[in-house]
């Protein structure tokens, strides 16, 4: 008699497809990034004692493999050992093992502090551009609220900040160490969320050109000349955005970048939207729902969403992270694309 967990003929045929899907994706990726740059970028910021023994690609690959199948630092270090795949990416030979978890940590920290990531992302983003898979005819701006399981026990007994409203929440003196106090609240939907907010720049095909991370409380209308600064974005493209970030401020500021303001019309009071501005917003909202798309797909193929990390440095090093990963793991449908057109 079979056992009931015992697996299936179907779940073998499954993990085979699984594995073997796994394995030409990251041969694509091998082959698609120039990774001595990439090397030479993180030696020139390296500043661990240990580098001579353990290089830096090596740990910023076992990154990204941490990001793309959702492990712990413990559990990635066990699967480039026990994976041919992972150490033939990592650029292992069979008799070498991984660096141990704590190395993966340390050098984690190491990078974010002096904030190397956001010049790997840049760097990648510049080669991906080269080969077509980046194209900058048009942007879109949006954010995403991270929640964090480091929050206050209870509900808060002082104001929370609205979603779309500037307020300044300050959290009691009194909460424990245990609790992330570099995050805030935020209200949105009526629901109560503890965490920051990531803020993405992509292109009209949803792959992030730029990255920024504040407080959940931070609103979005604040802020897009910082996020848009962190885009390198050409003049005279339109820029995409929900009526959220309507403003006379940011008209301003798209027209000082020579930026087309794309951003959707809002109704104001006793002044209804015209039939032109409920066909532009129609037209916009057909590009516009890519960048929702990405944030969709960060959740749901690399259990994004939630921080795994302490501080708003550290989320932000995710938030670079999970950017890099998502361009990559689209990258190489996107080229086979563009070959078939």
């Amino acid at each position: 008699m079979k056992r009931k967990n015992s697996p299936t003929f179907a779940d073998a045929l499954v993990q085979e497809r699984a594995k073997k899907i796994k394995n030409k994706f990251l041969r694509q990726i091998d082959k698609l990034i120039d990774w001595h740059s990439i090397s030479k970028l993180i030696d020139k910021y390296d500043p661990r004692d240990d580098k001579v023994q353990y290089e830096g690609l090596l740990l910023f690959k076992m990154l990204l493999l941490q990001n793309w199948y959702g492990l712990s630092d413990y559990e990635v270090e066990d699967r480039v050992n026990d994976s041919i795949s992972f150490s033939y990416f990592c650029g292992l030979n069979i008799d070498e093992t991984a660096p141990d978890n704590t190395t993966l940590s340390r050098f984690r920290t190491a990078m974010t502090e002096l904030n190397v990531f956001e010049k790997l992302f840049k760097e990648i983003n510049r080669q991906l551009e080269i080969h077509n898979i980046i194209v900058k005819k048009g942007a879109l701006v949006d954010a995403s609220i991270v929640e964090t399981p480091l929050k206050p026990k209870g509900k808060p007994k002082y104001q929370v900040a609205k979603d779309r409203e500037t307020q300044e929440v300050i959290l009691k003196k009194e909460v424990p160490d245990s609790v992330d106090k570099e995050a805030s609240y935020l209200k949105k939907g009526g629901k109560l969320h503890y965490g920051y907010k990531k803020h993405y720049v992509t292109d009209e095909e949803g792959l992030v050109l730029g990255v920024t991370t504040t407080t959940a409380s931070v609103n979005e209308i604040t802020n897009l000349e910082e996020v848009l600064d962190a885009a390198d974005l050409p003049q005279n493209i339109p820029l995409k955005a929900d009526k959220g970030y309507q403003s006379k401020k940011n008209a301003v500021l798209l027209k000082k970048k020579k930026l087309k303001n794309h951003i959707l019309k809002k109704a104001k009071r006793n002044k209804p939207l015209t039939q032109w501005e409920k066909k532009f917003n129609k037209k916009i909202g057909q590009i516009r729902f890519k960048i929702e798309r990405t944030f969709g797909s960060i959740k749901r193929w690399f259990n994004g969403g939630v921080a795994r990390y302490k501080g708003i440095k550290k989320m932000h090093t995710q938030n670079i992270l999970e950017a890099i990963c998502y361009n990559l793991y689209r990258s190489p449908g996107i080229l086979i694309s563009n070959c078939e057109k």
